[in-house]
């Protein structure tokens, strides 16, 4: 399986906790109720399986390698992803720091719908992007060695940022949080 293959099947995770927080933003906008155990743990999904696995195979690997077979990263659709994957940091961080209050406080429960609606918004967006724009385009730049080279690094990324069968806990979290 070609490297944006595995990316792409993660993205189908992604969007299945992105429509149940989704599914929790319009909860809190319809009847104020927050859900805080439960958003907590779509932030830990994101913080962990959405960032700190799946965006550390792109920027640690797929995009450096994209670079180094010329593709700029500036002023690109490289430096739009970085970007992006920054900007999503922001609101998990908002929604986080919000979600303690936010039971008890308008102002909280706000800045926790808010925020979780344009990651929401925001993820989906850039996963669109990705794979029906830079994820060809990766495949058609790459070379043979560079597959190979970044299948052997997402396996590693596996290993080091995630360790044995966390990645399986967050694909049964995320089925879980899809199905309620």
């Amino acid at each position: 399986m070609r490297p944006t293959e595995i990316l792409m099947q993660e993205h189908q995770i992604i969007l299945t906790v992105l429509d149940a927080a989704a599914r929790e933003v319009q909860r809190i906008q319809e009847t104020g109720e927050v859900r805080v155990e439960r958003l907590e743990q779509m932030v830990d999904f994101f913080r962990t399986f959405a960032d700190r696995c799946h965006h550390a195979k792109e920027e640690k690997l797929l995009f450096v390698r994209m670079e180094e077979r010329g593709m700029p990263r500036e002023a690109g659709p490289i430096g739009v992803m970085l970007y992006e994957h920054d900007l999503g940091r922001g609101y998990v961080r908002a929604v986080a720091e919000a979600l303690p209050r936010a039971a008890s406080d308008l102002a909280a429960r706000e800045a926790v719908r808010r925020n979780l609606a344009q990651y929401v918004q925001l993820l989906r967006d850039h996963i669109y992007k990705e794979d029906y724009i830079l994820y060809p385009m990766a495949d058609r730049l790459l070379l043979p060695e560079d597959q190979q080279a970044l299948e052997e690094g997402f396996e590693q990324v596996e290993r080091e940022e995630m360790s044995e069968g966390v990645h399986e806990r967050y694909h049964e979290l995320a089925h879980r949080l899809g199905k309620e």
